[in-house]
């Protein structure tokens, strides 16, 4: 069976059997990682069939950001990966059930879990590639407003005089957790896509500030020295 047939499978099955109502994490955000995953791992002996289904299974079980246990998610959903495939994909090769596992569970940040496989470097890094460029942008501001956090501290928006709480704004999550992606990229092609992805939200936040000052046609430039010097 092709690799095409295996992706329209895993689609009908989301499509008609997996309710959620997240949206920055849902079936065209698993198809945007396989896509991604397949641009990384060109040129690689990665198996293609452990990286197609771990992509789509990474997030089958999802926490929200706040809840308590959210860093055991991807190990839940690692489960439950296998479960899906037993049950309702039952010639899925069992061979390659354990790196399946293994890349839905080590793709997490918050599970903290080092992955042990190229398959898994390469979900890990076209997952976390997700939260960079403009549609980390909009992911990110879509989290946040469902979580009902508050876009960005006005008097202080890039934390310069106090400390950063992505819990209270959204903006303070480009520094907390965002910029740093780059840094714990797997893959040479992946760091690549994020150093240059990083870039963009780097000029937003340079964007956001000057308006901020009443600056609308301008970059904030003393933002794009101190935070463009932190990337390559």
């Amino acid at each position: 069976m092709t690799l095409s047939h295996w992706q329209e499978r895993f689609e009908v099955w989301f499509n008609q059997s997996w309710l959620q109502d997240d949206k920055a994490h849902d079936v065209a955000h698993f198809r945007r990682v396989w896509k991604t995953a397949q641009q990384i791992m060109q040129g690689t002996e990665a198996d293609r069939l452990v990286v197609l289904a771990a992509c789509y299974f990474h997030d089958v079980v999802n926490l929200p950001k706040n809840h308590p246990e959210r860093h055991l998610a991807s190990t839940r959903a690692a489960q439950e990966t296998l479960n899906i495939l037993a049950e309702h994909f039952p010639d899925f090769p069992h061979t390659l059930y354990d790196d399946v596992a293994h890349a839905v569970q080590a793709h997490s940040f918050s599970a903290g879990i080092a992955p042990q496989t190229l398959e898994a470097k390469i979900v890990q890094d076209a997952d976390r590639l997700e939260s960079l460029g403009a549609i980390g942008l909009a992911r990110v501001f879509y989290t946040s407003g469902a979580l009902g956090r508050a876009l960005f501290d006005g008097e202080d928006p890039l934390a310069m005089e106090r400390e950063l709480d992505d819990a209270a704004w959204a903006l303070d999550h480009f520094q907390k957790k965002l910029l740093t992606l780059p840094d714990t990229m797997q893959t040479e092609a992946g760091r690549a896509l994020a150093h240059y992805n990083a870039d963009f939200l780097v000029h937003y936040m340079a964007k956001l500030c000057a308006e901020l000052k009443g600056e609308y046609c301008q970059l904030d430039e003393d933002v794009l020295r101190r935070f463009s010097r932190l990337l390559p």
